[in-house]
Formats: structure tokens, C-alpha cells, sequence
């Protein structure tokens, strides 16, 4: 028993002994190894600046930028980690490292698949640009002012106050209904002008109290003709286009604007927009004529035949 424990005690401080004779050959190299890593570290602070002034002066957009001098930085850094490793002649640890980082990249990519997938669409975006911040769109039924666009998702803000938080995936994969790329927007008018009206009048004094209007875009010609019939007025269609987005007024603005202006108009010429009506007539074929038919009082239950 005590032979036994000798044996393990001198094996102990056998290795004990090996261990700081190899720590201490290897002291100069460690030393070494935190120089390079505080090396790359200034070095990767450094291209990360740089990298953010050249692609300002060439991209405004800050996705990019914080993109890209992001990827400058890590990739650095792990070069630095690598080489620091390698001046320790730790080449098995290196290899084992790069062995498990691509393993654990793998496996990260198959846990967080709709993750990358956002952050790919992200860098998609960014580079596209479909739309700005401060832009007013439309995504999968959710419309309103874009206030911003990260690696993960895309912010907007409705008009009903609400933030919708949309991932980029799903942003690049539908349709984007952009309201303020061309910096305009048309709005579309019925009228309904009665049967009995002169309808090249009322089409001329609509033309021309819209035309008026402050807010309508002169370089646009206003357009309005009659398109159909319907059941109790024939259809006047206006198209015209506005600054959009635009404060003052705005595109709710402007409508409002617009049905009163066409109201008044048609108030101060005497032209009708009539009511939805139903006309009965009693003498078409097969019928009989009001005037014929006769009125009698049911004194039982109060009803007229």
C-alpha cells in the first residue's frame, strides 16, 4: 500500500515537474502570442474604422457599412487567434478548432436556418435598396412608413400607430408595393352625375375646379371622362396625381379636399348627383299600370288589396 502510494506521488510531481519546465520553455512564445493577439486587436479596431470611412463615401446606407466593417473586425480578430495559436506550436489545437469550428458552423446553420435566412435577406436589402427609411409601403397587407431595417427584420410603422416587425426573408420573397418611389401618387374618383344633367358641363366644371387645386401636380394633366352607366347616375371617372408623401396635404387630405370641391361644384351648377333609386313600372309587358289597379281597404285585417 505505501509502495503504491509513492508510485502515484512521484508520478504527480514527475508530471507536475514536467509541466512547469514545459510552461516555462514555452514562456517566451506565450508572451509572444499576447502580443500578437494585442496586435490584431488594434489592427482589426483600425481596418474596422477605415473600412466605415470608404464605404461612406461611397454608400449611404448604414447596413452596409455596419456590415462590412463588422465582418473586417471578426474576420481579423480570428486570423489573430489562429496565428497567436500557432506561434504556441499548438498545430493540433489549430486544427482541431478549425475541425470543430466548421462542425459547429454546420450544425448552427441547420438550428437557425430561417435566422440565416433573415440575415442573408438582410444583406440582400441593403444591397437592392427597394425601398428607403421614411419610405411608405405596402408588405403583405401591412402599409405604412418605414422606419428602419436591420440584419433581422424590417420596421414599419402603420397608420394606425402600430410597429410591424417584418423578416427580411419575407420582405425579398413578396411582393413590395412602394408608394414613394417616384415621389407622386394618382388618386382615383367616381362621380356619379344624374341621367337628366348635361354631362359635358358637369365634366367641365369638375375638370376645372380640380384643376385649382394647390396641391395637384401641374406638370400632370388631370383626366376626366365618363366610363359607365349606372343604376341611377352615369359614371364620371377623375384621375389626377399628387406630391407624395406630401404634408400638406396629405394623400387622406387631398381625397377629403377633393369630394368637397366636387360637391360644391356640382351644388353651384345645378347638377345632381342623385341617390340610388328604383323605378317601378307597373305597364311593361305582362304588367298593369298603377293608375288602373284599385285600392281597397281589407276591414279585417287592415290591409289594402
Amino acid at each position: 500500500m505505501t509502495a503504491d502510494l509513492q508510485k502515484s506521488y512521484d508520478l504527480l510531481i514527475g508530471k507536475l515537474q514536467n509541466w512547469g519546465e514545459t510552461g516555462i520553455s514555452m514562456l517566451p512564445n506565450l508572451v509572444v502570442s499576447v502580443l500578437v493577439l494585442l496586435l490584431f486587436a488594434y489592427l482589426a479596431r483600425v481596418l474596422r474604422n477605415v473600412t466605415n470611412k470608404l464605404i461612406s463615401k461611397t454608400s449611404w446606407n448604414d447596413i452596409i457599412r455596419n456590415l462590412l466593417s463588422t465582418i473586417v473586425f471578426v474576420t481579423v480578430i480570428i486570423v489573430g487567434v489562429f496565428v497567436a495559436l500557432g506561434t504556441l506550436q499548438l498545430d493540433k489545437t489549430v486544427s482541431s478548432l478549425l475541425a470543430g469550428a466548421g462542425i459547429v458552423g454546420l450544425g448552427l446553420t441547420l438550428a437557425f436556418r430561417e435566422l440565416a435566412s433573415d440575415f442573408i435577406a438582410g444583406i440582400t436589402l441593403a444591397i437592392r435598396q427597394p425601398f428607403k427609411v421614411g419610405d411608405v409601403i405596402e408588405i403583405q397587407g401591412h402599409m405604412g412608413t418605414v422606419e428602419g431595417v436591420n440584419l433581422r427584420t424590417t420596421n414599419v410603422k402603420t397608420f394606425q400607430g402600430q410597429r410591424v416587425l417584418i423578416p427580411n426573408s419575407e420582405t425579398v420573397n413578396n411582393s413590395i408595393v412602394n408608394y414613394s418611389a417616384f415621389g407622386r401618387r394618382r388618386i382615383d374618383m367616381d362621380i356619379g352625375v344624374s341621367y337628366g344633367d348635361d354631362l359635358r358641363k358637369a365634366r367641365e366644371v369638375i375638370w376645372k375646379a380640380i384643376r385649382e387645386l394647390p396641391y395637384v401636380k401641374s406638370d400632370e394633366d388631370v383626366m376626366a371622362h365618363f366610363m359607365k352607366f349606372g343604376d341611377s347616375s352615369i359614371i364620371l371617372t377623375l384621375r389626377l396625381w399628387i406630391d407624395f408623401p406630401v404634408d400638406n396635404p396629405g394623400y387622406l387630405d387631398a381625397c377629403n379636399d377633393m369630394v368637397i370641391t366636387v360637391k360644391e361644384t356640382l351644388d353651384a351648377n345645378d347638377i345632381t348627383i342623385p341617390f340610388p333609386i328604383r323605378t317601378l313600372d307597373f305597364g311593361a309587358k305582362g304588367g298593369e299600370k298603377l293608375s288602373d289597379m284599385e285600392l281597397s281597404l281589407d276591414g279585417n285585417n287592415g290591409h289594402y288589396n
